[in-house]
């Protein structure tokens, strides 16, 4: 068999990663503000409601964006 060491590797980035990421789920909700931006589309009509985060991802988006440019430079 060849040799599975880079293999390895990636794959327990990939899981520090989704530990990152589900760390992240578990903060949003703690902190003010997230998911009631200006911006955040919420309709609630009877029984009927829909929402959708606009702004919220955009932040989300430019946050992620600065990060990954920083850490990717080379």
């Amino acid at each position: 068999m060849g040799d599975l060491g880079p293999f390895g590797r990636m794959l327990i980035v990939m899981g520090l990663i989704l530990v990152g990421v589900g760390a992240l789920f578990l903060l949003a909700g703690k902190l003010p503000g997230i998911g009631r931006l200006p911006g955040d589309i919420y309709i609630r009509r009877g029984n009927f409601t829909f929402y959708f985060p606009l702004m919220t991802s955009i932040l989300i988006s430019i946050i992620l964006s600065l990060i990954f440019g920083v850490l990717l430079r080379r």
